[in-house]
């Protein structure tokens, strides 16, 4: 009995449909619940944070589709592990990814592949299904100018999330996108924050934590794009400050501990002739 060659359009269909897995996933939510996400970034200074996410499923979910839900967790798993982030599982239906990065241009890259893999982008050019799936734009950018003390940051993040409107794919049921995704993004910093609303898009957010927290609830349906300025620490001019401050201390007092160290001239050549 000869085995059924897979068609290479079969094969591209295949793997764009679990490419876009969270997507359709999420799709399925209207009927039995929906997805509660909570990303977040952590700054602690400019050379180290973390980027954080809570992925929660709809108990009515789980039970709907657990098979579905599985794999879409385990994507999510590979993924972080594949930029050097951990997961831990919470229960069947959350987890909890961490991703830290260096510095800013780290966290972009980091963020940017986390949401928009390279292989679901060749996937999406090399394959004329795009139409049937719902397709997500998830972009942030970090701009940052070194004070030596403190470096300024300009963060800013757009995701367009129009695509939830769809009807999910090949159906004629028109889905409620505010049913499908509870989004919200988290920014933490350990000087405060503030947002920029003057924007096309721009969503204005809430602020916790006296300002070192600033919560933006995203919405379903529509493009949104969010936007802060944020001081941080530099461990690097700090640390010079410091070094130089030790130093002065050290010249300032040597300089009223140590007696004076007095030089004896040498008697010239006629002195000691008359001696």
């Amino acid at each position: 009995m000869k085995k059924e060659k897979i068609k290479p359009e079969e094969s591209k269909r295949k793997k764009h449909f679990l490419f876009l897995l969270p997507f359709t996933f999420c799709l399925l939510a209207f009927l039995t619940g929906c997805v509660q996400y909570d990303l977040g970034v952590n700054f602690n200074n400019t050379n180290k944070g973390e980027i954080v996410q809570s992925i929660k499923l709809g108990e009515k979910l789980s039970a709907f589709s657990s098979e579905t839900a599985e794999q879409w967790l385990n994507s999510i798993e590979n993924r972080a592990s594949q930029l050097r982030g951990t997961t831990k599982r919470i229960s069947d239906r959350e987890l909890i990814v961490t991703i830290p990065f260096n510095n800013g241009r780290e966290l972009e890259e980091k963020f940017n592949e986390f949401f928009n893999p390279t292989y679901e982008r060749e996937s999406q050019s090399n394959t004329s299904t795009d139409g049937d799936f719902p397709v997500f734009k998830s972009q942030i950018a970090l701009n940052q100018g070194n004070l030596w003390v403190a470096v300024r940051n300009r963060l800013s993040y757009d995701l367009d999330l129009r695509s939830l409107e769809v009807i999910s794919p090949k159906s004629n049921i028109v889905v409620n996108p505010g049913s499908l995704l509870q989004l919200e993004f988290r920014l933490n910093t350990p000087w405060g924050a503030t947002s920029v609303t003057n924007a096309e898009n721009a969503i204005s957010p809430e602020t916790l934590q006296d300002g070192h927290q600033l919560v933006w609830m995203l919405q379903p349906g529509q493009v949104n794009h969010l936007e802060a300025v944020f001081w941080l620490p530099s461990p690097l001019g700090i640390g010079a400050i410091i070094i130089a401050l030790f130093v002065a201390v050290g010249i300032y007092f040597k300089s009223r501990i140590s007696p004076p160290v007095a030089i004896a001239k040498r008697p010239n050549a006629a002195s000691a002739k008359v001696g």
